[in-house]
């Protein structure tokens, strides 16, 4: 009886992959129209709307001073005015000697500079030369939880990915479920859940998706994926994440 060569059967354990892999792909595409949990309707959509109509994804943004932040100023070469910690209060203002207090709710530090500087300049500082840095913020986080090494709220301070965000909280647990990645999001009076998967974003399958201040990340928690049984139970191959809007 003839026998096969190996290198025919290294040819025909190839097709077998591929062919599996095109069965599997078919099969996603002839499934049933998306559904989900009750209260969950799934939009057509690939990737979440921002909190903030017109945000540039592809842009840093700019950090806005929030209330209750606090924030360092130094004023070059007057010891009186410099290291000095100040806390902006619940109105969004702040106190500072010889400015008095003023708005700093809304504006980028580099906003605040340039106002002192004039400010000052007017109490006739020559040249005033100021430095605000952001100290400590509980305006603008992002919650962090589920299987990731230390939970919690974390600033969003310019641009922040979904992993960026999953590492500023070290990182994930031992048997974290990369595949289990639910982020929360209010926008445009909507609530929003998307289920994304790790492992397909880190092998380039579709991009890291931006994060923004008040979003909720939630990795490898049961009563967040709970939302998806249907649709994951239609679509077992995902390439894509999965948006889906909350009724209230």
């Amino acid at each position: 009886m003839a026998t096969t060569p190996a290198s025919h059967k290294g040819i025909f354990a190839r097709i077998g992959v591929l062919m599996c892999a095109s069965y599997l792909l078919a099969a996603c595409a002839s499934a049933p129209p998306l559904g989900g949990a009750p209260g969950l309707d799934v939009v057509s959509a690939s990737q979440l709307p921002t909190p903030v109509p017109g945000a540039a994804s592809h842009a840093a943004r700019p950090y806005h001073v929030g209330p209750f932040d606090k924030l360092r100023i130094d004023v070059f070469g007057i010891e009186e005015l410099s290291d000095r910690e100040v806390q902006v209060d619940a109105a969004g203002r702040v106190s500072f000697p010889l400015v008095g207090s003023f708005e700093a709710a809304g504006k980028t530090p580099s906003a605040i500079e340039a106002e002192l500087e004039s400010a000052l300049s007017a109490q006739f500082i020559r040249n005033p030369q100021v430095t605000v840095n952001l100290e400590e913020t509980v305006s603008q986080v992002v919650t962090v939880d589920g299987q990731v090494r230390e939970p919690g709220l974390y600033p969003v301070i310019g641009r922040m990915t979904l992993m960026q965000g999953v590492a500023t909280a070290s990182g994930l647990t031992e048997f974290a479920k990369v595949n289990d990645v639910v982020v929360f999001r209010e926008a445009g009076g909507q609530r929003y859940a998307a289920l994304y998967n790790l492992g397909a974003i880190r092998r380039g399958i579709y991009s890291d998706p931006e994060i923004y201040a008040g979003d909720v990340v939630v990795v490898g928690e049961s009563n967040s994926r709970r939302l998806f049984r249907d649709i994951l139970a239609a679509t077992p191959l995902l390439t894509a994440p999965i948006i889906a809007l909350l009724q209230n």
